[in-house]
């Protein structure tokens, strides 16, 4: 499946408002929320049972990255974006940072 293909298949699933600002603004929220939720699972891996990872826990992190990705294309769609360019704008920029040697640093364009 590719980028694109989850994104169509995933806004079969997406509830829209009539207000285009607000849907933007809840898929913003939807991928800091869920994205809230993996680290909560993390921190309850690291913090109360010394890191031990069960398959449980491996499934339940699954499942809110999967949301993460669910919010990140509507989100894309939003804005009229292809998953699949997002991702390969992604991929390229930190191909440039590996060439260039700053794929450690500050700021968003090094």
């Amino acid at each position: 499946m590719t980028f694109d293909e989850y994104q169509k298949q995933a806004l079969t699933t997406a509830i829209f408002n009539p207000d285009p600002l607000m849907d933007k603004t809840i898929w913003a929220m939807g991928i800091v929320g869920e994205a809230g939720e993996v680290i909560e699972k993390w921190k309850k891996i690291v913090a109360y049972r010394d890191g031990n990872i069960t398959d449980e826990d491996v499934l339940e992190i699954k499942k809110e990255l999967g949301d993460v990705v669910w919010y990140i294309a509507m989100m894309a769609h939003s804005l009229n974006l292809s998953l699949d360019d997002v991702m390969q704008l992604n991929l390229d920029k930190l191909a440039s940072r590996k060439t260039r040697g700053v794929q450690k640093g500050h700021g968003d364009n090094r």
